[in-house]
């Protein structure tokens, strides 16, 4: 490949490289933002979990609000709440509810539909009605509530060790 087809690939690819940059530069500021939030590791502890808690509900749109006025109730860190809800994405979203479905089915038998992994389409999760949604909500709440202990004591261990690591001098 000559001088010139190589310039003319890499001026075809510069904005792309570009936009990753800024991606990562903002992945960056987000990640030191959380790092560096205030309060005892109790407070910010219990923000996390909090959102990782109402970040498994299927309450979609209405995530980030409630997690917000649950950490203003409870005194946890409403930005780490919000955060936390993040735990469901685009990505995470079918298999946590899938995961959280097979747990309410296996707590609570078999629903009359017998729903199977074909059958997650709007128009049908839609007429499946109670059957569906309580088995679905009480996977969500057991999961969510599993997952919120696991981050909230996570990382307040975490915190709690970074804080005595940069409070003892180096010998």
């Amino acid at each position: 490949m000559g001088p010139a087809r190589q310039k003319v690939l890499d001026s075809r690819w510069r904005p792309l490289r570009i936009w990753r940059r800024r991606l990562q530069q903002k992945l960056r500021k987000a990640i030191t933002r959380m790092r560096r939030q205030e309060g005892s590791p109790g407070h910010l502890a219990r923000g996390l979990a909090i959102g990782v808690f109402i970040g498994c509900l299927p309450i979609f749109g209405l995530q980030m609000l409630v997690s917000l006025g649950l950490a203003s109730t409870m005194r946890g860190n409403r930005f780490l709440a919000m955060a936390g809800t993040w735990i469901s994405n685009p990505i995470t979203n079918l298999p946590l509810f899938w995961l959280s479905y097979q747990l309410g089915t296996l707590l609570l038998g078999p629903g009359p539909a017998g729903l199977q992994l074909k059958d997650l389409n709007p128009n049908n999760l839609a007429g499946l009605g109670w059957a569906f949604s309580i088995r679905l909500i009480l996977g969500s709440v057991l999961i969510g509530g599993l997952l919120a202990v696991a981050s909230g004591v996570g990382y307040r261990q975490w915190l709690q060790h970074r804080r005595r690591r940069l409070a003892t001098p180096p010998q």
